[in-house]
């Protein structure tokens, strides 16, 4: 039998499955996972493993997640990696895919099969009213952008620079992306390059008509100082860390502004807000950075209020001397 784990931001994956128990009955074998503010990747890794956990061994996993390139999605793709001839995953999750998920399971036995059956299911249950109010035709799918190297003669544009630990996430592959409508999402990172399966992940999460790039920060560098042949494409670029960022923009990479959206805790690094955590060498790093004339936009998504950047380090400060 084909099990099936329900996972989105918040409650929303419990509310569905408890919305199809009342049209199709009780499930065996379905779970619901939920990543809740509060957690990390790895605790939401752990609640998908502890769900996977309750299926017979030689049970396929089919994943229905809410949104694509959100953490749920980034951490199903990555269970997924090492089944991924047997294993399927679909996402925009409704109750119309939940319902006919529930039905396939009767007479298909592959998680593969019924994710494709799926997928028109979803769309088909979308319809609003008025019907005038329905597309005339479909428009055609944006196509994937080309080789990092494409582009018509000019300079690329910088639409957005960004640190966040998280990297590319359900915050950047829609609410950031939508609002800065880039062609390329580049994740400028030395570690991250080196690490195949990350790379993989993260060009799998890139929103549709987007192309997503994993470069070393020297490579970066390269780029911005030879972008002639990037001209029209609109870059969106990611770093996991401050230092990171520092060394692009002191090589070479035109930077004006970098948004800065989540930095994790770790052990020695002080937490002056609920989504940034900094250690001695990070408010330094920072530091420098305004004085090569960067500014800071801290905001997590486009409608929140701006932080104040040099409060945050001053709190940091604060904090981080009264440990000592």
């Amino acid at each position: 039998m084909v099990g099936i784990v329900l996972a989105s931001h918040g409650k929303f994956a419990e509310g569905i499955l408890q919305s199809g128990q009342m049209i199709f009955g009780e499930q065996e074998k379905v779970e619901a996972v939920t990543f809740m503010p509060n957690e990390g990747p790895d605790d939401l890794r752990a609640h998908l493993e502890a769900a996977i956990a309750k299926f017979d061994p030689e049970d396929e996993v089919l994943f229905l997640i809410d949104l694509w390139g959100g953490s749920p999605f980034n951490q199903a793709n990555g269970l997924f990696e090492a089944h991924k001839d047997k294993w399927a995953i679909v996402t925009g999750l409704n109750l119309p895919m939940l319902i006919e998920a529930y039905g396939s399971r009767l007479t298909m036995d592959s998680a593969q099969e019924i994710a494709a059956h799926l997928v028109s299911a979803g769309r088909d249950g979308i319809k609003p009213r008025p019907e005038s109010l329905e597309p005339k035709e479909t428009e055609a799918a944006a196509e994937p952008a080309g080789p990092i190297s494409a582009g018509a003669p000019g300079r690329m544009q910088y639409v957005l620079a960004r640190v966040d630990s998280r990297l590319l996430h359900g915050q950047v592959a829609t609410a950031w992306t939508k609002e800065t409508g880039p062609t390329r999402i580049i994740v400028v990172s030395d570690a991250v390059a080196k690490d195949e399966l990350r790379k993989n992940l993260i060009t799998q999460a890139a929103p549709p008509g987007v192309k997503a790039h994993v470069v070393p920060v020297d490579q970066m560098i390269k780029l911005a100082k030879d972008d002639q042949h990037f001209g029209g494409q609109k870059a969106l670029l990611l770093f996991e860390t401050p230092q990171d960022a520092l060394r692009a923009v002191e090589g070479g990479v035109p930077l004006k502004s970098i948004n800065v959206g989540s930095m994790a805790h770790s052990p020695g690094k002080v937490q002056p807000n609920k989504v940034l955590a900094f250690d001695q060498n990070d408010i330094d790093t920072f530091n420098k950075l305004k004085a090569d004339g960067v500014s800071f936009d801290v905001r997590k998504v486009p409608n929140d209020s701006k932080g104040n950047m040099d409060d945050i380090l001053k709190k940091a400060q604060e904090e981080l001397n009264r440990q000592k």
